[in-house]
């Protein structure tokens, strides 16, 4: 429960930071024009931090993608070597949603 937990705050960074990047890539173009070196070397080291944290953020991605999968195998072998446990699993899970709805 907490590493699902964990999982989904981890979507949440990475599609977080990706709005981050896209807002900071339009910035860096709506500037393109400001004039004085100033103001150019501070737009070259923001495209260089913007590239590596594109860079992170894929490895931080395929991260992500890797343990889903590693979870959903472990998940669907644990289905398969147990059936009937799986079936009693989502039974309890389904009756105990069953009575908190019922409660509303």
């Amino acid at each position: 429960m907490a590493e699902e937990l964990n999982m989904a705050s981890k979507d949440k960074l990475v599609t977080d930071l990706k709005v981050v990047i896209a807002d900071t890539e339009e910035l860096l173009r709506a500037t393109a024009g400001a004039a004085g070196e100033k103001a150019g070397e501070l737009r070259e080291r923001i495209a260089l931090r913007l590239r590596d944290a594109k860079e992170r953020l894929a490895d931080a991605e395929a991260a992500i993608v890797d343990k889903t999968k590693a979870a959903a195998r472990a998940t669907d072998d644990f289905v398969h070597e147990q059936p009937w446990k799986a079936v009693g699993v989502a039974a309890a899970l389904g009756l105990a949603l069953g009575v908190l709805i019922g409660r509303r």
